[in-house]
């Protein structure tokens, strides 16, 4: 095998047949390695979380395609997310594992995944405006969604974290989620940069019930 076929994943071994088993109604799931553990526990809550994570990046690709079909800005965005679901998979099979059962062609993210997000971060920043003032969700559907996926990306690091305090963890796998929700940040303000109809949304304390005595 070649130094560069060394380097590829494995591919997909899976047979579904079946949706439900029955074998989960007691409140247990199986691991990647095949043993049981609870529902409730800290491994499965966090890789439930990076998949709920991936529904929300789905939802703002979808957004993204029926909203901003006709401009080409917004081309490489779309491709970015759909690239950013497949490694969120591959982070979900590495959380899914032990330590102890991990392969070295297991699908996981890698450095190469967080220099991506930072080349694109890079780039966008460099035509967005200055900060004045934080910034609230709103202005379009897709600003709000990108918000939303930066808000459960931030939850899957700390859950990520929180997993690490307990057994062994990939760094790289925390770096990544913390690097992505930055990455989410400046993606729904580089849009609202690129939309026509959709103007940035500022915090102003004052408009608040209290600030207006």
């Amino acid at each position: 095998m070649s130094d560069e076929a060394s380097k590829k994943f494995e591919d997909p071994n899976l047979a579904i047949n079946r949706v439900y088993t029955r074998k989960g109604d007691a409140g247990q799931t199986s691991l990647v390695g095949g043993q049981r553990v609870p529902k409730a526990s800290i491994r499965i809550e966090t890789y439930g979380t990076v998949d709920e994570l991936n529904a929300i990046v789905g939802a703002c690709r979808q957004t993204l395609l029926e909203a901003y079909a006709d401009n080409p800005a917004f081309d490489a965005l779309g491709a970015t997310l759909l690239r950013v679901q497949h490694e969120l998979f591959n982070l979900g099979s590495i959380l899914a594992t032990l330590p102890e059962d991990v392969g070295e062609r297991m699908p996981r993210v890698k450095q190469a995944d967080i220099d991506a997000l930072e080349t694109m971060m890079d780039a966008m920043n460099k035509e967005l405006p200055g900060l004045r003032s934080f910034i609230l969700p709103g202005g379009s559907r897709l600003n709000v969604e990108l918000h939303l996926a930066r808000t459960v990306c931030r939850r899957a690091e700390r859950l990520a974290v929180a997993l690490a305090a307990e057994t062994e963890v990939d760094p790289v796998a925390v770096a990544y989620l913390n690097r992505l929700s930055d990455a989410f940040f400046v993606w729904s303000r580089w849009a609202s940069l690129k939309a026509s109809d959709a103007a940035e949304v500022l915090w102003d304390p004052n408009l608040s019930a209290s600030g207006k005595d």
